[in-house]
């Protein structure tokens, strides 16, 4: 009996709601600390540790530059991805990124997307926390998979992402 009084307060204790429950309703990004943020309310809620393209400092102008945009966008829609786990697409070009392109001769691109890594990354026996300490992608944003799959449950297709310097 003394046990199930106790099991009963320790879970009543318990909070009802988890961080993990929240629907984000904005993404932000810091390039500049390699953070991504999720914000419900104008409060962030959580944070993760990412990697962007291999040239990080300054935005997007053309497709193939290495570099993450910045502005603000929407993720628009998502999928499951043999190569790196899962990945939500990023609304990346707007019109005015599309003309600055085009003045130049060049497509201003429009595959970003936040993604995990490639599962066969887990099994390096430095681990998978190296590319986290790298910028290793093409001008994407990159997480660790379990990190991707927290901020995949968090957001819905639609959601504001701001993408700061």
């Amino acid at each position: 009996m003394r046990n199930s009084k106790l099991f009963l307060i320790t879970l009543l204790s318990l909070p009802l709601f988890s961080e993990s429950y929240y629907t984000a309703d904005k993404v932000i990004i810091k390039k500049s600390t390699h953070m991504l943020y999720l914000s419900s309310g104008g409060e962030i809620f959580k944070k993760f540790h990412i990697s962007l393209g291999q040239a990080p400092i300054g935005a997007k102008e053309f497709e193939g530059d290495m570099k993450t945009p910045e502005g603000r966008y929407r993720l628009d829609w998502r999928k499951i991805s043999s190569k790196y786990n899962k990945s939500i697409h990023i609304s990346y070009p707007n019109q005015q990124e599309k003309k600055s392109a085009k003045v130049m001769g060049l497509n201003a691109g429009g595959m970003i997307m936040i993604h995990g890594t490639p599962l066969n990354w887990g099994l390096l026996p430095v681990g998978n926390w190296i590319p986290e300490l790298l910028d290793w992608t093409e001008g994407c944003i990159a997480m660790n998979n379990d990190d991707m799959e927290e901020v995949w449950n968090s957001t819905q297709n639609g959601t504001e992402i701001v993408i700061l310097p």
